[in-house]
């Protein structure tokens, strides 16, 4: 059976930044691409850094090499997540730790691989979810170059899953620039938009929400007025908790808010991510089935979509057995291993809860890739365009991936 003769690592950058999500939701200055402020995030040395990645190459007996990128959230620190992610700090921990033990390993299964890094404890802890993820993506792409088959085929048969070789739903996040990229994602016939980042109040929400009101009207009149003939995308926000911290948590408030959003969306579908943040897992579950109830009490055709709080797939699993949320976004970098990513998305579809396999800005072009790879075995309800906040870069890495591999799975007998 193949090995890993030697391991490599090098320091990279990521396709944004790590923010200081506290300060931002708390009117720190925007000062150009910067902001200026205390930061309010343990580890951060400014409200915004340059995002960082460590590149992991296995380096196979047979001469083959295997790549993976570790990364973190552009959030980071936040809501339940796992600290700041420095790559020197890190680099010393793959060498001197995990090299060793993935050297003795065989690569006869990524399930089993994948458990090994998942369980392996350091002073007690598990590694930082950014080594995990990193780690796991090379082993799953060594498994697949050991086995001569696409990394598709590798979680397709691990998994007993079969594949349909279908295209899945991408979203694309705009930004800050939420109207110039509005018209790339028109163009281009993204299927979800816009994200939106509004994630303050004054700036982006309205006190009284009518900056997002005004904003959702004027995207469908821009959908309306350039989008192809019969163009009619989802509209999902993601709100970073907002809605409650303007409407003082109060749920009738919020869901007669919401259902505002979805009479000025009309007839377009529309999600709206992280209506609130109660500040820890338990509260958020209760105000997010609180909100669920009440929409359907009132027949309002608004999804909730768990982001805040739901972050690893024990997490993903309570807010799924509880009802918390219509859709689940599995932030990828979040759930460590990316065969926690497989789980997750395999647990929210046998429940009934559509799955979005999301991430982050902050990701890499490999992260995405294998992340593309691994929704078309598992078929998640969207996932999202990555890295960067441009647009175009990130739809074209996963768009492109995700053709690539349907027309390679087709050409071996899938989806005929």
């Amino acid at each position: 059976m193949k090995k890993i003769k030697q391991i490599l690592v090098a320091p990279g950058l990521s396709g944004f930044y790590f923010d200081d999500q506290r300060a931002i939701k708390n009117d720190a200055c925007v000062n150009g691409l910067t902001y200026q402020g205390e930061v309010e995030t343990g580890g951060f040395s400014s409200i915004r850094q340059a995002g960082e990645s460590i590149s992991i190459m296995l380096l196979l007996d047979d001469g083959q090499i295997a790549y993976g990128d570790c990364a973190a959230v552009q959030y980071s620190g936040a809501a339940g997540r796992d600290p700041l992610f420095i790559a020197r700090k890190f680099i010393p921990v793959i060498e001197e730790e995990i090299a060793p033990l993935l050297t003795t390993l065989p690569l006869d299964s990524f399930r089993e691989l994948s458990n090994r890094i998942e369980n392996y404890r350091r002073k007690g802890r598990r590694l930082h979810t950014a080594l995990r993820y990193g780690i796991t993506q090379a082993l799953l792409d060594a498994v697949a170059r050991v086995k001569g088959i696409t990394i598709t085929e590798v979680v397709a048969r691990e998994y007993k899953l079969k594949i349909n070789a279908q295209p899945v739903p991408i979203f694309c996040q705009s930004g800050d620039e939420r109207y110039l990229n509005i018209d790339k994602m028109i163009i281009k016939n993204v299927d979800v938009l816009p994200h939106g980042l509004i994630n303050n109040i004054n700036n982006k929400l309205g006190k009284d929400g009518q900056l997002l009101i005004d904003y959702i009207i004027w995207l469908k009149d821009r959908i309306y007025k350039i989008g192809a003939s019969g163009y009619r995308p989802t509209l999902h926000f993601d709100v970073y908790g907002t809605i409650g911290q303007a409407l003082n948590e109060d749920v009738d408030r919020i869901v007669d808010y919401l259902a505002r959003l979805e009479e000025a969306a009309y007839p377009l579908k529309v999600r709206i991510e992280g209506p609130i943040d109660r500040g820890n897992r338990e509260k958020q579950i209760i105000g997010m089935v609180s909100i669920r109830e009440e929409l359907f009490k009132r027949d309002i055709g608004v999804d909730i979509v768990a982001d805040e709080w739901c972050n690893t797939l024990e997490d993903i699993r309570e807010f799924v057995d509880r009802g918390a949320a219509d859709m689940i976004q599995i932030k990828t970098p979040d759930l460590g291993g990316v065969n926690n990513t497989i789980e997750a998305t395999l647990y929210c579809q046998q429940n009934g809860v559509a799955a979005y396999q999301g991430g982050t800005c902050n990701e890499t072009d490999r992260s995405a890739r294998i992340s593309t790879d691994i929704a078309i075995a598992t078929q998640p309800e969207q996932i999202l365009a990555k890295p960067g906040m441009g647009v175009d870069e990130g739809l074209m890495i996963v768009f492109n991936e995700m053709q690539r591999v349907l027309v390679l799975l087709k050409a071996r007998g899938y989806g005929k």
